[in-house]
């Protein structure tokens, strides 16, 4: 209570951000009664409220406390203290949540398992000992079970499990950790675990315990996780891992492995600090590291691959599977091959039902489908490949704000949709490639679901340019909304801008596999001058055919001679084993490339990443995207540092001439120089090349700023030559962090597009 004939202030304080489900609410309770105030806090539409009262100093202290950021996953953007009149408020108090007006709060992602919360689990004598759906106010799921805000258990699919007395006291304790944790449950009212086999019949025993001795056995097993099933084998177990590869009809994409603990990851690979902290972190992504020879894991893990995606437990569930069966375990998405990850148990049931021999499941809805996030460390810092679970939806703040509700519609491949309400950009969980009916249902449902939960309903929508793209006919398709289209490769641009937070023009390196340009033609490898507003192509990769559109990017041999074509005149050389190896197909190939209808021509530096490894033996046909040239650069020598020179040929647009590039590695092949020394010298070509190039186009502007985006700047190789190159130049390069560069990237470009052009 405030003490009589004392000055007594009272401010109205709004604090806006991610504050909602983080342990906000008893971290002003607490810090309010230690400093001698009165009155309350609350969750409402817009993010916490609180009224404290007391001595001017304790309120002033309190405001300074909150403007530090508050409890770990607390992320608070604005701290807003209005005087209003004192009140007769005798404590201070939390009171119930307010959800009148309009929502504008911001929903945690989900949080891996805390130190509290894994010793409870692992200690005998608690009464949550190994239940695998622990958690509190600090960890556990958050976006994939939310239905509504304010961010309370009724507006979460935790809404038909009634609290037992002892939880419902830890609930209402603002002194305990679980204080108004809204997933917070025990053995006594909470979710439980089943195994069942692949027709649904209960298999008896702890499903824990039975779970992992069947993956010891060398059995595949469905395990219902935060945002989805995943598939789990023995990762040391070539067949079991051989079994689930061939079931899963997943011929080389790289499966990540589940560790039990980060001792047992260093076993498998190089683990750094950055890379330590990044795999602990609250996000628990997957990160890709260099593989330890002589890891414990099966070749069938990741074939051919010098790098393991490596994640640590991040619910109990994983952890205590990964302490019963102690190994590491092969983990995919439980789902066949380009379609959506399954999340929902009779669905699962009923499609992975021939991929494994049991599930574990459990009856916790999830609300959202969402894959694990995907990462990797470079020069310190976190790249994000995927964005996905542990960082969805966590806003990413645009650097001009929108006027009005705006949906970007996203890409094809690796497709994410942005939603922007204010300066908040918000981008969705991964969703895959729009190329099924059940992927775009999970497009569709997941744009009605974050519309819902941000409580828009957007007007402008941004779309690509290319009219085939489901993203494209699903935004045309929409009544009463203005819609603006986006290159896609000023998108890639624009999204490297927002990532850093910038709106001046800058000279854009837009490198990736294919995007519909402006002239009707595939392009891919593009020098722009770019801001928010508008972009002008100044420079490309020279042009070549896409002989057989889909079928040139499946196999890149096709690709290889078009290059060919390119760089020998018309006549390359009969010796070349690529052509060998295609003798009877090449030359209709090269037939359609010269004078086929309809074949459109190609700047992709993608697709000439495929040909140059295609030319030296590594890869003529490919199962997963961007394979081709992913095994071209493990395969590049780090010790060559010489590299293929090519022209520049100037002009209205600057033309790079990849075909010189390809000669020099086709003659170096010819001549017997080894496959490592001939990726590493076209690696070093090309960024040399695109280095010039860009110098060039900075004499001209003026501009001295560098963006960096698109799928190619996943290959680490050239993007830090060119990277190194560029800084060593003299110029800023902005690259990407707060999303990918691939696709995944595009919407966030589109939305920011969008915004910037409304707000004229």
């Amino acid at each position: 209570m405030t003490t009589p004939n004392r000055p007594v202030v009272r401010r109205r304080i709004r604090v806006t951000g991610t504050v909602q489900g983080v342990g906000f609410r008893p971290y002003v309770y607490t810090l309010a009664r230690h400093l001698g105030l009165v009155g309350s806090v609350r969750n409402d539409a817009e993010g916490v409220l609180v009224e404290a009262q007391g001595a001017p100093a304790a309120v002033d202290a309190l405001v300074q406390e909150l403007q530090r950021g508050g409890p770990a996953l607390a992320r608070v953007e604005e701290v807003r203290a209005d005087r209003v009149p004192a009140g007769d408020d005798h404590a201070f108090v939390i009171v119930a949540s307010d959800p009148v007006g309009p929502r504008s709060a911001l929903i945690a992602p989900d949080t891996a398992s805390c130190a509290a919360c894994l010793a409870e689990v692992g200690d005998p004598h608690d009464r949550r000992y190994r239940y695998p759906f622990t958690n509190c106010t600090n960890c556990g799921p958050r976006f994939t079970i939310v239905t509504g805000v304010p961010y309370d258990r009724p507006a979460t699919t935790m809404a038909g499990f009634a609290l037992c007395p002892q939880c419902a006291r830890e609930y209402h304790d603002p002194a305990d950790r679980r204080f108004h944790a809204q997933p917070v449950c025990c053995p006594a009212c909470g979710p439980a675990l089943t195994l069942v086999d692949d027709t649904g019949r209960s298999i008896p025993g702890e499903p824990l315990k039975v779970t992992a001795a069947l993956l010891r056995d060398g059995r595949v097993v469905a395990v219902k996780g935060l945002g989805g099933y995943h598939l789990a084998a023995l990762a040391a177990d070539e067949v079991a891992v051989a079994t689930l590869r061939g079931r899963k009809h997943r011929e080389d994409k790289p499966f990540a492995v589940l560790a039990p603990d980060l001792d047992a990851a260093s076993a498998l690979v190089e683990i750094d600090e950055a890379a330590a902290s990044l795999l602990t972190s609250a996000a628990r992504p997957i990160v890709l590291l260099p593989r330890r020879a002589g890891a414990a894991v099966a070749e069938a893990v990741a074939p051919g691959n010098r790098w393991l995606g490596v994640l640590l437990p991040y619910t109990p569930l994983h952890q205590l599977l990964a302490q019963d069966v102690a190994a590491p375990l092969a983990f995919t998405s439980g789902n066949r091959s380009d379609e959506p990850i399954a999340f929902q148990d009779a669905d699962a049931l009923q499609r992975l039902a021939p991929l494994v021999d049991a599930f574990l499941t459990h009856d916790r809805p999830i609300h959202t489908r969402t894959d694990d996030s995907v990462t990797r460390i470079n020069r310190g810092r976190p790249i994000l490949l995927r964005r996905s679970r542990g960082y969805v939806p966590g806003p990413i703040r645009l650097p001009r704000p929108a006027r009005r509700p705006v949906l970007a519609c996203g890409a094809e491949l690796k497709n994410t949709f942005a939603i922007a309400r204010g300066a908040h950009a918000f981008v969705s969980h991964h969703i895959g490639d729009l190329e099924n009916y059940e992927t775009l249902r999970s497009y569709r449902l997941g744009i009605a679901h974050l519309c819902t939960l941000l409580d828009v309903q957007p007007t402008l929508i941004a779309c690509d340019l290319h009219p085939e793209y489901l993203s494209t006919k699903y935004a045309l398709e929409l009544d009463r909304v203005e819609v603006v289209r986006v290159q896609h490769h000023h998108a890639h641009i624009a999204s490297c801008l927002a990532d850093n937070g910038r709106t001046d023009q800058v000279i854009g390196v837009a490198f990736d596999g294919l995007g519909y340009g402006c002239d009707g033609t595939l392009w891919g490898g593009e020098l722009l001058v770019a801001d928010l507003h508008r972009a002008e192509r100044r420079g490309h990769l020279e042009t070549v055919p896409l002989s057989g559109g889909t079928s040139a990017i499946r196999q890149p041999w096709r690709m290889a001679v078009s290059w060919l074509l390119a760089a020998y005149d018309g006549a390359p050389p009969a010796d070349l084993a690529v052509l060998a190896r295609h003798d009877g197909e090449w030359p209709r190939v090269a037939a359609l490339a010269r004078h086929g209808t309809g074949v459109l021509p190609t700047s992709s530096a993608g697709r000439l990443f495929d040909a140059a490894a295609a030319i030296v033996g590594i890869r003529d046909e490919i199962h997963y995207e961007g394979q081709a040239a992913i095994e071209f650069e493990q395969r590049a020598d780090p010790d060559v540092t010489d590299s293929y020179p090519a022209r520049l040929v100037p002009g209205v647009d600057l033309q790079l001439c990849g075909s010189d590039l390809i000669r020099a590695v086709a003659d170096d092949t010819r001549a017997g120089v080894p496959a490592p020394v001939v990726a590493a010298r076209f690696h070093r070509g090309l960024a040399s090349l695109t280095a010039r190039a860009v110098g060039q186009l900075a004499e001209a502007t003026g501009l001295r700023t560098v963006a960096l985006s698109g799928g190619v700047f996943q290959n680490q190789l050239f993007g830090d030559v060119l990277l190194d190159t560029l800084s060593g130049n003299g110029f800023e390069v902005l690259t990407q962090h707060q999303v990918p560069s691939n696709d995944g990237g595009v919407s966030l470009g589109q939305l920011a597009v969008a915004c910037a052009g409304d707000a004229d």
